[in-house]
């Protein structure tokens, strides 16, 4: 059983030297800092870079074994809260 995780965003040394988007991974520990899932970003280059933060992106999240076991998909939307209608969702 997991009571507590924690999300630690893996560093990329292209994105450290270059300032180029990457597709973002990150792995999910337990409080004993064991890997219990594995997480990576899905987007185009040309949507990373080009939407920023803002970009819509679908996250896989994987166990241990290889199989997936969630799927997030984030839309593109607006940012603004001029456009309550319109903001992030997941």
């Amino acid at each position: 059983q997991i009571d507590q995780i924690l999300i630690h965003q893996q560093i990329e040394l292209l994105e450290i030297l270059t300032g180029f988007e990457t597709n973002n991974k990150y792995e999910i520990k337990n409080v004993l800092g064991q890997r219990v899932y594995f997480a990576a970003e899905d987007t185009e280059c040309c949507t990373r870079n080009c939407c920023g933060p803002s970009r819509p992106f679908t996250l896989r999240i994987i166990d241990n074994l290889g199989h997936e076991v969630i799927t997030l998909q984030r839309p593109l939307r607006c940012s603004s809260c001029c456009f309550p209608c319109c903001l992030q969702e997941v």
